[in-house]
């Protein structure tokens, strides 16, 4: 017995003796410089053995049993590198790991082909896209970043404003439209690469997040990358030179750590005729170690920039001058002059108090305070005087745009068709002389001030100036090996004043505020006036006039959030709970809405409430499985709440909290050659609502209006899959392909609401309609139509090459389907085929009907893309170049657009499309074609 017991007891010893010789051990080392790497993450996946270099990039890790591994080494500005392994009682020295600097290093939002109307006006895909650039190693997620973000496309056909922005975990995204405003930090690349990305419905540490994940961007001082980096920039894009250097020194003995950047960006004309771009960027944190426990951050951000516009354009325009033709600029005295432009001059302070309460458990406060303005310019053209018989104002010019509809020759067309010599003649006029005339427009207002008239034409900007204080606190708790719980409070206070404000008289002397699109008076002769308080005023450049109030909000919530990790199987679940109040306060007493503009309006009050849950299921160590499921309501945003802010007080009708159903799955593959994920997935909001602005024909019969649309309770459906794969040839080809297939629409068939001062009546018992003039028109029939958030179906094809000698190649071939444009509620209501009476109108054939309102499916297009580099040692100064051409082939393709709301009903919009070409056919943006974009990197 006691052999037998002695014989066991060395069996064993044997079995743990052989298992604890299981052992893997190397060097890492940067492959430009060959120096050691201290710091870099090295893991056992599907293990809880991980460990980290030393000052000499050594690693060794112990206690592993026998068996198939993957070995994972990671840290961030570097590629991901695994290793298989296998252990049966043995020591694997895997010798020197050289790590390849991650080559979106220089890559930045400015090598993504967008437009301006992309990043801040009409669409929002782009900003979101741009925060995934320094932020994942997912395949799918950087093509869809570098690739396909020159289309409109949009991660599951979601905009911007469902992926929450952070730095240093105060959220930046803003509660007007609920999208991050990158261009408050533009051009600081450098010092913005610090950042923790978690895509779509996954755990993250700071905050609820949304259905397309959040970026927490950290800005700390001790944690950004040591030393001076100085890089230059050229591009045809947006801007065409761009300068930035950096400095940080780390944590220095005396526990000080400070970082400085500044960039310069600037262009006289981007892809696109007359889009200057001007814009300065200054970057500084400070940090002090109080202690072991305890550290002071500062960050200050200030990105002043200012860009013209390009316009969206008829298809007639588009034939007669091109894609890059810009209808917002005109010569003057020679130089080019952009009538619209966009100004952004918003500061960012934070302040952060780190407290390492022990080893488990950290405390992070934040204080961040952003205010400034934001301006986007445009022309006005008003009457000079009042008429003293009817009470309107007289002497107004003509819309100076030369796109408008009037000088173009299909106006023309449609009212002179017996006399085509009208039609030719505006052609060619739009040929040779087709831009804004400012020399006229000066001209006309330096002739009034002879005659003591005030000015016809100006340039005004609408102004948006916010204050907006944010405080949180976010609390991260180890509990043990398996479980770390997370959580936060936050408190938000905004104070948005909106005013619209004089910019330049060109050549006059004044300019007289009053509507210019009333009309009747009969009814309210105050219509007229923007401010019942200081009526028929003149106001000279630096006033402000048309509109001016207040948006009063205030945001208070708190996120909790448990992560479990455990060998075979990680899950999470969290809780979000919110309360959102806004107000409106007018300054001025507006003519057409005397009794619901002025002062403060309804104090409205929405509770958010949020919940989701997730898991990972790892099979192996190359096979996982996870699957995310959410259901949260949420606020409107400010722009989505009020039907007509800067009128009166009113509010969408029946508003409620939006509501949001998700939930997706993947397959995920790590093997050493192969990394594959492939993602399905599911997403239902429901009561959204959208508001627009536009002057429409045939709005209850034959009646004109410029009007506000007001769609409430949409539901909207986003059903799709992403697929992205990886397969390293050899080491120095990579094969990648990348698909994205989706189905986004319309769910339901909204209330479909209208409002003008036109439709203001005090003697009815209707409060909307007295006070707001607002009028309900049913449903909108948009059920099963498309989505207009760019191609729905997207394919990438493409290969890496990177050559030892520290030089690389890549280049993909990119496959864009199923765009749409964006259609027009209001032709899909019963105001579409009702004429004055309410009745049907007589002409009306379904058939047509049906026909007259098919949604423009745009065609497929192929885009080719190239981008490489190649970097050196010199000495101790690092030095790369990296360049990029997007659509080699100069592919011309329609990335967006939307139907032109002016043919209101079933009698306008049929004679409109009977012409060869409509008066009002739907504008469009072209993408761009052949671009480039170089950058040269000094190191030291």
């Amino acid at each position: 017995m006691r052999k037998l017991i002695m014989t066991m007891f060395f069996g064993i010893a044997l079995i743990f003796g052989a298992e604890a010789q299981n052992i893997v051990k190397g060097i890492v080392k940067d492959s430009n410089s060959e120096n050691p790497i201290e710091g870099v993450s090295v893991t056992i996946l599907t293990t809880s053995v991980n460990g980290t270099t030393d000052k000499d990039g050594v690693f060794t890790l112990t206690n592993l049993s026998n068996g198939s591994y993957i070995l994972e080494v990671r840290l961030k500005g570097y590629e991901t590198q695994n290793f298989p392994i296998e252990f049966n009682g043995n020591t694997i020295d895997l010798g020197t790991i050289l790590l390849y600097q991650d080559v979106t290093e220089d890559l930045d939002l400015s090598t993504i082909t967008i437009t301006d109307d992309e990043l801040n006006d009409d669409a929002s895909a782009a900003d979101n896209i741009s925060g995934l650039l320094q932020s994942t190693r997912d395949v799918y997620l950087r093509t869809a970043a570098f690739d396909f973000s020159g289309s409109f496309f949009r991660i599951r056909g979601l905009d911007s404003e469902n992926g929450i922005v952070m730095i240093n975990g105060i959220e930046m995204n803003k509660l007007f439209n609920g999208r991050p405003q990158w261009s408050n930090w533009g051009g600081l690349n450098d010092v913005m690469r610090n950042q923790e990305f978690t895509n779509g419905l996954t755990a993250s540490n700071f905050t609820f997040g949304g259905l397309l994940g959040s970026t927490n961007i950290n800005t700390r001082a001790s944690e950004q990358r040591t030393g001076v980096r100085v890089s230059y920039a050229s591009s045809n894009r947006s801007y065409v030179h761009r300068v930035m250097g950096t400095y940080s020194s780390g944590m220095q003995e005396n526990g000080w750590a400070y970082s400085i950047a500044a960039s310069r960006r600037a262009g006289e004309e981007g892809f696109n005729d007359g889009t200057s771009y001007n814009a300065y960027s200054v970057f500084a944190s400070v940090e002090k170690k109080i202690n072991d426990s305890h550290s002071l951050n500062l960050t200050s951000i200030f990105a002043p920039n200012k860009r013209g516009k390009s316009s969206a354009n008829t298809q007639e325009v588009y034939d007669l001058r091109g894609i890059q033709y810009n209808s917002y600029w005109g010569y003057q005295d020679g130089t080019i002059r952009n009538s619209r432009y966009k100004e952004l001059i918003e500061p960012i302070f934070i302040l952060n108090h780190y407290w390492d309460i022990d080893e488990n458990t950290s405390l992070t406060t934040n204080v961040g305070y952003q205010f400034g303005s934001l301006g986007n310019s445009r022309l006005d053209f008003g009457g000079t005087d009042i008429n003293p018989n009817s009470g309107l104002p007289e002497g107004g010019g003509a819309n100076p745009d030369p796109t408008y509809y009037q000088k173009l020759p299909s106006y023309a067309l449609r009212n002179f068709p017996d006399m085509p010599e009208i039609a030719f003649g505006l052609q060619q006029q739009f040929l040779t002389d087709g831009q804004l005339d400012w020399r006229a427009m000066y001209q006309t207002n330096i002739q009034n001030a002879a005659q003591g008239l005030n000015s016809t034409f100006i340039q005004y900007e609408d102004r948006v100036d916010d204050k907006q204080f944010t405080v949180n606190t976010i609390l991260n708790k180890v509990l043990n090996d398996n479980i770390t719980i997370n959580g936060t409070l936050t408190y938000k206070n905004l104070k948005s004043q909106n005013f619209a404000n004089v910019l330049d008289l060109l050549g006059g002397t004044g300019f007289l505020d009053v509507d210019g699109f009333a009309d009747d008076l009969s009814n309210n002769p105050g219509q007229i006036q923007n401010d019942l308080l200081n009526p028929n005023r003149v106001v000279g450049e630096g006033d402000t006039f048309r509109y001016n109030y207040n948006i009063l909000s205030n945001v208070i919530g708190g996120f909790a959030q448990a992560q479990f990790k455990y060998n075979k199987v990680d899950f999470y679940t969290a809780l979000n709970v919110t309360n959102t109040s806004y107000q409106r306060e007018g300054i001025y007493q507006n003519g057409g809405f005397a009794n619901s503009s002025l002062g403060k309006g309804e104090k409205l009050s929405f509770t958010g409430i949020g919940v989701k849950a997730g898991g990972t299921y790892k099979l192996t160590g190359r096979h996982l499985f996870d699957a995310n499921a959410s259901y949260y309501t949420k606020a409107p945003t400010i722009r989505n709440t009020f039907a007509n802010s800067r009128e009166n007080h009113a509010v969408v009708p029946n508003i409620t909290e939006e509501k949001v159903l998700s939930f997706d799955a993947s397959y995920v593959l790590r093997s050493p050659k192969v990394q594959a994920r492939l993602t399905g997935y599911y997403t239902k909001i429901e009561d959204a609502n959208e508001i627009s602005f536009f002057f429409a024909d045939g709005v209850g019969g034959d009646n004109q209006a410029f009007i506000q649309e007001i769609l409430q309770g949409i539901d909207k459906q986003h059903l799709g899959m992403e697929f992205g794969i990886e397969y390293q040839v050899i080491p120095t080809l990579k094969l990648k392909g990348v698909a994205s297939i989706g189905q986004y629409t319309y769910a339901n068939n909204p209330d479909l609401y209208i409002a003008s001062e036109d439709f203001v009546n005090p003697a009815s018992t209707d409060p909307l309609i007295r006070d707001f003039g607002l009028q309900t028109q049913g449903k909108a029939s948009l059920k099963d139509y498309k989505l207009a958030n760019g191609p729905q179906q997207a394919f990438s094809v493409g290969f890496e090459y990177r050559d030892p000698d520290y030089w690389w190649f890549s280049t993909t071939v990119n496959f864009m389907s199923n765009a749409y444009v964006d259609v027009s509620p209001l032709q899909r209501s019963s105001n579409f085929y009702t004429d004055f009476d309410g009745m049907p109108f007589n002409e009306y054939d379904p058939a047509v009907a049906k026909e007259l309102l098919r949604q423009e499916k745009f065609d497929s297009y192929v885009v080719t893309n190239l981008v490489g580099g190649k970097s050196w040692r010199i000495n101790d100064t690092f030095v790369s170049v990296f360049a990029s051409v997007n659509n080699l082939f100069d592919t011309v393709f329609k990335s967006g657009g939307f139907e032109q709301g002016r043919n209101a009903n079933y009698r306008q919009l049929l004679a409109d499309k009977s012409l060869d070409t409509p008066v009002f056919g739907p504008k469009y943006w072209y993408g761009r074609g052949t671009t480039y974009f170089l950058n040269v990197n000094l190191r030291f």
